[in-house]
């Protein structure tokens, strides 16, 4: 079993949060941090627009300003400027010193992690229940919580490598399992051991459950497709499209043997709005969505959620694939096991170079010297570098696009982690404006940056690699 760890979230118009931004630094004084814990912001649009238009953002205490973690959208910026109006704040500031400090904070430490709270709520099949106040430590569990009931959520990953055959992704059998484990899934809500009645409360009367997926990066490659390719975000969309299909089939189906769930009247989907009318997408016609909506409308569902991308950092590696819906960070990396550390390389990669005769220690030297990255050895063909360019090699705009692409598929959200080999105040500012207007839940979970200085590589043996070099520059001499 693995320690319990603790995510806190807060509001950027809490009169702490300039405090709060500090507290995993790894400069400043000992007694003001408290690095062992995870920082999540809980973040209104209203926010953003200040920080866009450079304006004054004002900090109160939620005692002497009640009712602003109660409302979102339109409620709360009505609520919160009335209390302007009124000087009930502890201090105003720029806008852009907190965005500041929330920056300065993420290239220092990765976090804290961002969610956009109007998205949360605005999209959720919770929204009747009241305000959804935060998330988990993953950031990918959206749930409603209240004084006697503590969200909770059961989760289960497809690992998508699987539905690969011969080149090809078969979405028949990703649904007809899909179905399956929903069913599990659901069960297990009713036979599992809850340590706290309020969270035996919440799990039974509104029955959430997270299905989510592994080894994305795996089948594409699988399939032939570079990451970012058009083709590959086809299939990214079809993949959450089918799963979101397959969920909302497998709860209806146990509505009408068992009956809805308590809480299901006056909920978005009791009124025939599913997770992509909220995100105003309308899905393809790969599956008969008119015949599910019908069958919804009768019977109902038996839970109030079904869809999150779980980080699946550990039930991933025990199965071979890529974590989550995550590029491949490298083509080569560490595993550290009690016997000791050793290096992995991708798999698909190494078969490829098998097949092209290429799988040798000059190539295996060259490989680990670069980090993990093919994209400067001459003697790979072009086509495989395009398929096997890590997470550093590709735009984090495209990451986002995809993300978002998904996310009318998604009830509740993803783990959604980004990607700057060198992160700046500007290229972050860019990328978090960018995922909040495509309307995001989950804007980062963890800022990944690269090392200033990579470690040394002992493994590397220094004197092929002299040679390997030289020979690559006389030849491209030559050319």
């Amino acid at each position: 079993m693995r320690p319990g760890v603790f995510a806190v979230y807060l509001e950027p118009w809490h009169a702490d949060i300039l405090d709060f931004l500090e507290l995993k630094r790894n400069i400043g004084p000992e007694e003001k941090r408290a690095r062992d814990l995870f920082y999540a912001l809980w973040i209104p649009d209203l926010f953003m627009k200040r920080v866009e238009s450079d304006e004054l953002w004002s900090l109160m205490c939620p005692t002497e300003c009640p009712g602003l973690d109660d409302c979102w959208g339109p409620d709360f910026e009505k609520l919160y400027s009335s209390y302007e109006k009124s000087g009930h704040y502890k201090i105003q500031i720029k806008a852009r010193i907190i965005w500041k400090s929330i920056i300065t904070s993420q290239i220092e430490t990765g976090t804290p992690f961002m969610l956009y709270k109007d998205s949360c709520n605005s999209k959720s099949n919770q929204q009747h229940l009241g305000t959804i106040k935060n998330s988990n430590l993953c950031t990918e569990i959206v749930e409603y919580t209240s004084a006697d009931e503590i969200a909770v959520c059961g989760n289960a990953s497809i690992a998508l490598p699987m539905f690969v055959k011969n080149g090809s992704f078969d979405y028949i059998k990703l649904h007809e399992i899909a179905k399956v484990i929903i069913i599990n899934l659901d069960k297990m809500i009713d036979s599992t051991w809850y340590p706290v009645s309020q969270a035996e409360n919440s799990n039974k009367r509104h029955r959430p459950i997270g299905l989510g997926v592994q080894g994305l990066a795996d089948a594409f490659q699988l399939c032939r497709l570079p990451f970012t390719s058009e083709s590959a975000k086809e299939m990214n969309k079809l993949i959450f499209e089918t799963i979101y299909h397959a969920a909302l089939e497998a709860s209806c189906e146990l509505a009408e043997k068992y009956g809805t769930y308590s809480t299901y009247k006056n909920s978005p989907a009791s009124n025939g709005i599913l997770q992509c009318d909220l995100w105003g997408i309308q899905p393809s016609n790969f599956w008969d969505w008119k015949k599910l909506r019908n069958k919804i409308s009768k019977f109902g569902l038996r839970n109030s959620l079904l869809v999150s991308l779980m980080p699946t950092a550990t039930s991933a590696q025990i199965l071979g694939n890529n974590e989550s819906i995550e590029p491949y960070t490298s083509n080569v990396y560490s595993r550290r096991v009690v016997s000791g550390d050793f290096q992995v390389v991708n798999e698909h990669l190494m078969k490829d170079l098998i097949a092209l005769n290429l799988w040798n220690d000059e190539i295996k030297n060259l490989l680990i010297a670069h980090s993990g990255s093919i994209q400067s050895i001459p003697e790979i063909p072009n086509e495989i570098k395009e398929l096997y360019k890590t997470v550093w090699e590709i735009s984090q705009r495209d990451i986002i696009d995809m993300a978002a692409d998904r996310g009318p598929y998604i009830d509740q959200s993803q783990s959604l982690n980004l990607h700057l080999a060198s992160p700046s105040y500007s290229k972050c500012t860019s990328m978090h404006f960018y995922a909040w207007k495509k309307g995001l839940k989950t804007g980062i979970y963890y800022l990944r940056s690269r090392p200033a200085v990579d470690a040394v590589q002992f493994t590397v043996d220094k004197e092929a690699l002299k040679f390997s070099e030289a020979t690559n520059s006389d030849a491209l001499k030559t050319q």
